[in-house]
């Protein structure tokens, strides 16, 4: 047994303490971050993430920011020692202040010119998505809890000597934890052999006057198996939420890609048809958070000391079909109308990962683009 400074609050998920979480080689306990101008006349974005691996005794992070068309991303890990509490990377820090309100980061990575302190306060409670459980044959994919939450921030970003202030930026942070595909790949194939598919749309939105959030995952046929659009008005609670009955979505892809050049969501309750629309801007890179990275991917080994690094690229120069840049956070501008014609306007992010067929987009393979 191994003392942990977590077993003295009362979290324990098993008999064991802390330190031993389940069974799964795969469990990870995960925080998200971006943030953005609620103005959308003003460049700007960051993210920022942290993932605690207990059974690979691995803790990772990293910190991003997009300006000037220009993403630099902050990677760092060291080995967990099996103390979970210690939500430290190197110079990325996640605090607690208020649980399920207010959470505070920092970064302080003067050698990478990189510095931050920035504070997040929820706008509402949090909301708890619908469990996300797919299986690969008689294997676990996903079975994952995440809560998400939208909020204002307050403080700054200081990168190669120049500060942003980032206080009234807005944006999205969610908690999730579960089994996933984390660490080295599985060297024993899937029987019988599985084709990669995956289909993903979120989008978290900061309205006016309330919160808007929209996901789903789809097969290859355009069934879904997880899917909800929910409404939270500002500072509200559970109690206050409006779970639509039918979420249908149109997306128009980029010829040559799979990201979204149009999209648009139909929401339909007993009031009739809510329309969304969004207006793409800015793409984000998600390996700038290890997702898909070769190198800093989610609960890799670099260590037991904490290993740092910078990285920095322009996203429009990337190759968008090579499968490390298949999952994209593009920021939106969202127009809300109600189904009595009334407007709420916003912003928000349309992240996108659309790997393998998808009948309704016209995609037969693994990685054929839209033609």
């Amino acid at each position: 047994m191994v003392l942990t400074k977590g077993d003295d609050y009362p979290i324990h998920q098993t008999a064991e303490p802390v330190a031993y979480a389940g069974t799964d080689r795969n469990f990870y306990d995960r925080y998200f971050f971006n943030g953005y101008p609620a103005d959308a006349g003003t460049d700007g974005f960051f993210a920022a993430a942290l993932g605690v691996y207990p059974h690979l005794n691995v803790i990772d992070a990293a910190f991003c920011v997009l300006i000037g068309g220009r993403q630099v991303n902050l990677h760092a890990s060291r080995g967990l020692g099996m103390e979970r509490m210690d939500t430290r990377v190197g110079p990325i820090a996640i605090e607690v202040v208020e649980p399920l309100r207010v959470l505070r980061l920092t970064v302080d990575a003067p050698g990478e010119k990189i510095r931050a302190d920035i504070t997040f306060t929820g706008r509402a409670f949090p909301l708890e998505e619908p469990r996300f459980t797919r299986r690969n044959g008689p294997r676990v994919l996903m079975d994952v809890t995440r809560l998400t939450q939208n909020g204002r921030y307050s403080g700054w970003i200081e990168l190669d000597g120049e500060r942003v202030e980032v206080s009234g930026w807005v944006g999205t942070r969610d908690r999730s934890w579960g089994v996933r595909p984390i660490g080295a790949p599985d060297a024993q194939p899937a029987s019988p052999p599985l084709a990669p598919q995956f289909f993903w749309l979120w989008s978290p939105c900061v309205m006016e006057g309330g919160e808007l959030y929209c996901h789903t995952n789809d097969d290859a046929h355009g069934r879904f198996w997880n899917r909800r659009a929910t409404w939270r008005p500002e500072g509200g609670g559970i109690a206050d939420e409006r779970h639509y009955e039918t979420v249908d979505y149109a997306i128009d892809w980029r010829k040559g890609t799979r990201h979204a050049e149009h999209a648009a969501l139909s929401l339909r309750d007993g009031d009739g048809e809510t329309r969304i629309t969004f207006d793409i801007g800015p793409t984000f890179q998600m390996l700038g958070l290890g997702y898909g990275h070769p190198k800093w991917a989610h609960g890799r080994h670099h260590g037991e000391a904490p290993t740092v690094e910078r990285e920095d690229f322009v996203p429009a120069e990337l190759d968008p079909m090579l499968p490390h840049h298949l999952h994209i956070q593009a920021l939106v501008g969202v127009t809300m109308t109600a189904p009595d014609g009334s407007v709420r306007r916003g912003r928000g992010v349309l992240e996108q990962l659309v790997m393998g067929p998808h009948a309704p987009s016209g995609f037969r393979d693994v990685l054929d683009p839209a033609r």
